[in-house]
């Protein structure tokens, strides 16, 4: 079970499947984290991916994206995310099942936000953000969310983005980075 911290949903709790994968973002690093994309969000497209319970994507729409695609490979996942949003009769979220990693070698538009939440201490967070900029999916002056274990330290970034913000949470290491507006 999940809450909603803000928004037009806030309060709304949320279930997600018992899937071993799937550890939410906890509520006070998802406070922390909107906090510093509040300017950002509304009226945003934001992709999800490694999406599990949707917590990251669904407190975005709850903000007022305009958008968010949600990408996840388990199948129990996709298919709970998807009744979610209907049960929240949201049209504004969509739900991809896939790999990461394969969703980003296909061509897509660029994203204002893009959340990057892997299961926990799975070591991709680099090749992720060096396809989002190879693959041109963070829009010029867009932001990318990374999660990983504390004891692993920021990851690498591609040129032309900056590491904005970084916290840790117990073992949970957290950060905000941004896309040069000039582009990488």
């Amino acid at each position: 079970m999940l809450r909603i911290i803000g928004g037009e949903w806030r309060g709304r709790r949320v279930r997600f499947p018992p899937v071993a994968a799937i550890r939410p973002t906890p509520d006070r690093v998802r406070e922390t984290v909107f906090n510093w994309l509040q300017p950002v969000v509304p009226g945003s497209r934001c992709l999800d991916l490694y999406a599990g319970s949707g917590a990251l994507g669904l407190e975005a729409l709850s903000r007022g994206a305009r958008e968010v695609v949600f990408v996840e490979v388990d199948p129990a996942a996709v298919r709970h995310l998807a009744a979610t949003l209907a049960a929240l009769g949201c049209e504004r979220g969509r739900v991809t099942r896939s790999d990461a990693r394969r969703f980003l070698e296909a061509a897509g538009e660029p994203f204002d936000v893009v959340f990057l939440d892997p299961p926990f201490a799975e070591p991709v967070l680099d090749a992720a953000c060096a396809a989002l900029e190879h693959g041109g999916w963070l829009a010029p002056g867009g932001y990318a969310y990374l999660e990983a274990p504390a004891a692993a330290g920021p990851p690498a970034l591609p040129a032309g983005w900056t590491m904005v913000r970084s916290k840790r949470a117990g073992e949970v290491g957290y950060h905000l980075a941004r896309r040069d507006v000039a582009g990488g």
